[in-house]
């Protein structure tokens, strides 16, 4: 719990630095957005001003140099004026939508949601409405927080899938050394019985004993190269999938409870396949294991080779207890696992061996109460 502990600390850490700098940049993003707004508004001020100056303006009498700059720089923020007879007049709006009376009049709705109109009055009276929209550079910025999140978003997604890779990375560093490691220690017991039967041999036993014997001592020779093998990449050779198949299949037909009913069926008579058989086996073996455990010792165990286009399907199916759809892809996971007893790693090692060595695929293709199938498939030569 310590280790787990330390661990998540760095990580909360950064997430809760990373969600106060998002926080401080949206709202500076927001106070400078409202700050620019009020300005806009204070220029647009500025420009009612001046318009009402050029209404009082005698048409003889010459305009200041002030008013006339006011009114001529205002080049970025569209703008309506509507005097007290109705007449539309606009500015900074696309030339061919001047004339066209609708568009002004969506437009006109769509600045008063923007902004409050101002009024130019005169003496108390109403001479002119000016709506005005907002300029370029403030619907570019309106639209800036949504761009940043979706960059720290971007941002945060790479991270974490560069952690979890990372984190991946490792794991499989450790269970590859733990599988090795298990290889060299077995190896050391595997020479001395090897030994120990050829003495045997030479001794009046019944030679029943000693073939027994050398049929465990070659198991355990297989599964010592299995464990040899994770973490490196495998070398797969044309192999006949049906009689490999069959192999790993009757080994354990051979050595399971006699309350069980193995079948095993397909047409093919042979079938070449990019396989490395110990690994292989390794996987029909678990998949069968899997299926006796869930029928508790008792039930029948079927598995069915067939063709499916350009791929070889295995099927495995048992009489257990079902796994729930929920968990159809959890299984996979490592340290996942429905027995009372197990590391969850099983599965995961399966998964592995036909997906990433053998580019294969493997899935749950039906479970219920009545029992599940299993289906790996592999491409043919």
């Amino acid at each position: 719990m310590y280790f787990s502990t330390r661990q998540k600390a760095p990580n909360i850490i950064l997430l809760t630095a990373a969600f106060v700098l998002v926080s401080l940049i949206l709202w500076n993003t927001n106070s400078f957005f409202k700050k620019f707004k009020e300005e806009e508004r204070l220029k647009m001020e500025i420009w009612a001003t001046a318009q009402l100056e050029l209404i009082q303006s005698p048409v003889d009498q010459e305009l200041g140099n002030l008013t006339l700059k006011v009114l001529g720089n205002n080049t970025s923020t569209p703008m309506i004026l509507v005097n007290e007879e109705g007449s539309i007049k606009s500015l900074n709006i696309p030339q061919e939508k001047q004339t066209d009376t609708a568009y002004l009049q969506e437009k006109i709705q769509e600045f008063k949601n923007e902004n409050q109109p101002i009024e130019i009055i005169q003496g108390g009276e109403l001479l002119e409405t000016l709506y005005y929209g907002n300029s370029e550079v403030l619907n570019k910025l309106k639209y800036y927080p949504l761009a940043l999140l979706l960059i720290i978003f971007l941002f945060g997604a790479v991270i974490f899938f560069f952690f979890r890779t990372n984190k991946a990375s490792e794991q499989n560093k450790l269970w590859a050394g733990m599988a090795k490691e298990t290889a060299h220690q077995i190896g050391t017991p595997l020479t001395s019985l090897l030994g120990w039967n050829e003495l045997l041999k030479t001794e009046a036993i019944n030679p029943d004993i000693t073939i027994e014997i050398e049929k465990d001592i070659d198991r355990l020779q297989t599964i010592t190269e299995r464990f040899s093998k994770i973490g490196s990449t495998p070398e797969l050779k044309p192999q006949d999938i049906v009689a490999e198949t069959q192999k790993a299949y009757d080994y354990l037909k051979k050595r399971s409870s006699k309350l069980i009913d193995f079948s095993f069926k397909t047409d093919l008579d042979h079938l070449l396949v990019p396989l490395n058989v110990p690994l292989y086996n390794w996987s029909i073996e678990n998949l069968v294991k899997n299926g006796i455990d869930a029928m508790k010792g008792k039930g029948s165990i079927a598995l069915q080779i067939e063709l499916k286009g350009n791929y070889v399907s295995i099927l495995i199916s048992d009489t257990g207890h079902g796994i729930p759809k929920s968990e159809h892809t959890n299984i996979f996971n490592p340290g996942v696992t429905t027995k009372k007893r197990g590391w969850g790693l099983g599965l995961s090692l399966v998964k592995r061996i036909i997906e990433e060595y053998h580019k294969g695929k493997i899935r749950v293709l039906t479970s219920n109460k009545g029992g599940t199938v299993m289906q790996i498939l592999l491409k043919i030569i």
